[in-house]
């Protein structure tokens, strides 16, 4: 957008940007501009700074207000290095002199664009990010979760670690990233790291990092996740996983604030807020020397015990239903809900993998069904003994049917049927013989 009250001026100005590609709006006063702001898909405005009803250096800051990614190139016919700085102050993306600089102005434009761009995109990984990672976003309305939430709300503002202890697949990972977001650290940096995913000679370089030279095939240096998370918050996910040195290292960290990169002789200094979880009993771990108690301590300063999903009653099939809506959306599949007898089986079933497991398992059934209501049947072998229906089938030929089932949505991609089906690869490869499904 081009605003200036010179209309000649502006309908020029506007020629050219639409010769190099842009669509170009104009308004001659700040008035008009701002609601063209409001309205219109504007990146990037060219504004004179004496305007009729406002001046350009101070509209920088209302457009700011109003769209932050817009950048904002101030045209001034005296430039005083006094309205420059103040331009930029106001987030102003340059601020240059007509007829000086004429020549600037494509170049600027095409810069500012990017920036803009650029900036889109950072707001828009963001949105996601508070969207993925939200209190308002956990589901369940059993008591257990809704006090492991009130109390995650009341550590979320300090910037106290918290250790979050439960089974595996409970939430802890969204439990962490709700409590960053609900923290004055909400506009730094969220890193997650599995422990347990890195070898134990690994893990320290990409937590902590390296020096050029310090080990074989280090030729530059390296920044460890610590200081990518500087100023915000780290996750540190199956903590027990660290080897006794490396929990040194960690220790030292949460007293000091500091640690010695792999092959530097000098401190880097780091103001991060640390969250670890495990599902392991860290006290036991302690006691029996696999975990530093003083480590130990210093991490449990805050503890939270997310409830398993046996343990959260009425909650399996609210989950089911909201995971049934997703998937069912994404593979474009019409269906009503599920029968009694399926809502029964999963009220009964022993959920080991809690609502990882449930999320799989919705996932699956629904790829298998055929109709709008999903019936028992379509469960996997081991919630079947509370059913009926199987003893009219022999085990061999269920899993066969729904190894096919399954191959058959995926157009024979073995890996993706592995992971629908929770085995391993082997494993399908050796069911696939087994049937001569080959």
């Amino acid at each position: 957008m081009v605003i200036d009250d010179e209309k000649k001026l502006a309908a020029l100005i506007t020629r050219i940007l639409e010769l190099e590609g842009f669509k170009v709006f104009q308004a001659h006063n700040g008035k008009d501009g701002l609601k063209l702001i409001g309205t219109e898909d504007i990146h990037v405005v060219i504004s004179d700074v004496k305007l009729p009803d406002v001046s350009g250096i101070d509209l920088v800051r209302q457009i700011k207000e109003k769209k932050p990614y817009v950048e904002v190139i101030n045209l001034t016919a005296y430039g005083t290095i006094s309205d420059g700085v103040r331009a930029i102050k106001n987030g102003g993306f340059d601020y240059i002199t007509k007829g000086d600089d004429n020549d600037k102005i494509i170049p600027l434009v095409f810069k500012a664009a990017e920036k803009s761009k650029l900036q889109m995109r950072v707001m828009n990984m963001e949105a996601k990010l508070t969207e993925r990672y939200s209190f308002d976003n956990i589901l369940g309305r059993s008591k257990t979760i809704r006090e492991s939430i009130e109390m995650a709300k009341r550590v979320a503002p300090t910037d106290t670690t918290v250790l979050l202890l439960g089974e595996t697949g409970t939430g802890k990972e969204v439990f962490a990233g709700a409590i960053h977001q609900e923290s004055r650290r909400r506009d730094r940096p969220f890193v997650a790291v599995n422990c347990s995913s890195f070898p134990p000679e690994l893990l320290e370089s990409e937590l902590f990092g390296y020096k050029a030279g310090a080990f074989t095939g280090a030729a530059k240096d390296k920044r460890g996740l610590f200081e990518e998370a500087n100023q915000g918050t780290i996750f540190l996910d199956e903590v027990g996983e660290m080897s006794l040195d490396l929990q040194a290292k960690l220790l030292r960290v949460l007293e000091n604030r500091t640690f010695i990169k792999i092959g530097d002789t000098q401190t880097t200094k780091v103001n991060v807020r640390i969250l670890a979880a495990t599902n392991r009993d860290m006290q036991q771990e302690a006691e029996t020397g696999h975990f530093r108690l003083d480590l130990y301590y210093r991490l449990s300063v805050f503890t939270l015990t997310l409830p398993s999903l046996n343990e959260r009653e009425g909650d399996v099939e609210l989950i089911a239903r909201h995971y049934l809506k997703e998937f069912a959306a994404k593979v474009n599949k019409r269906v009503e809900g599920f029968s009694p007898g399926f809502i029964k089986a999963l009220n009964t079933h022993n959920w080991k993998g809690n609502i990882r497991e449930l999320k799989n398992t919705i996932e699956r059934v629904l790829i298998l069904a055929d109709e709008s209501v999903i019936g028992e049947e379509l469960l996997p072998v081991d919630f079947r003994h509370h059913t009926t229906w199987s003893k009219s089938l022999d085990l061999e030929t269920v899993e066969k049917q729904h190894i096919l089932k399954v191959l058959t949505h995926v157009r024979g991609n073995k890996t993706e049927a592995a992971r629908l089906l929770n085995i391993g690869l082997t494993t399908l490869y050796r069911k696939l013989d087994q049937y001569k499904l080959n």
